[in-house]
């Protein structure tokens, strides 16, 4: 649903290589760093994988079919990884192959760019090593967010698969894989966001502040949360 044209042009105005202090998926980490190899899908430029470097994991892998390689470098420079630190596979996901399975495998924000959900998902638990870790996190755009993007963006929300974002959906794909200790759910406090395009300046400050507002409703569910989460494990 979107072309390496996009992402060329959509990394190219992305400024933000620092290492997240927080994450959404914090109640997880504790487990996921159990393991000793970690791959994230659609990784550049390597943020997440730095992170669980950070957090123990020295075997970390980003998979993109868009990989600028001096950035991700910047990322291991900027917070003091040393370089070459993030291994880099540039290639179609789709037709990526490799004998090698991760204990951790990873996305954020990659499933719901594509078509066919269960074959997207089906390809991470193809990653998976014996006691390997599933964990997938998709943006919730069927409520208050949703309705932000088509107000104010919605060439960026045509860009995504809304019934990826369908929880029975999700479920349903998930039974049909043997899998243990499997989670799908709405997770994050509330908030809302615009992607960092020079045309929206003004109305990204607006919805960055009613962002901050809807933290004082910190309620679970459809309307509100800003993701959905999907854990499982092999």
């Amino acid at each position: 649903m979107s072309d390496k044209q996009y992402w060329e042009n959509y990394w190219n105005q992305y400024q933000n290589i620092d290492i997240p202090e927080k994450v959404v998926f914090a109640p997880f980490v504790p487990q996921l760093i159990k393991g000793k190899s970690f791959i994230e899908i659609g990784g550049f430029p390597g943020t997440f994988a730095a992170y669980f470097f950070q957090q123990g994991i020295f075997d970390v892998t980003i998979l993109d079919f868009c990989i600028q390689e001096s950035i991700v470098r910047s990322v291991e420079q900027k917070n003091h990884l040393p370089e070459k630190t993030i291994q880099c596979i540039e290639c179609d996901f789709f037709t990526f192959s490799t004998t090698k399975k991760y204990d951790v495998v990873f996305s954020s924000g990659f499933v719901e760019h594509f078509e066919d959900t269960k074959e997207v998902i089906d390809r991470h638990v193809q990653l998976l090593s014996d006691n390997g870790q599933l964990l997938i996190l998709i943006p919730n755009f069927l409520g208050l967010n949703g309705l932000i993007q088509r107000w104010f963006d919605p060439d960026n929300l045509a860009i995504h698969n809304l019934q990826s974002m369908e929880i029975p959906h999700l479920k349903k794909i998930m039974s049909a894989f043997n899998l243990q200790h499997v989670s799908v759910d709405y997770i994050g406090k509330p908030m809302v966001w615009l992607e960092p395009k020079p045309k929206n300046k003004l109305k990204r400050k607006w919805v960055k502040l009613l962002s901050y507002a809807l933290k004082l409703f910190p309620f679970k569910g459809k309307f509100l949360s800003p993701y959905i989460i999907i854990y499982a494990t092999k």
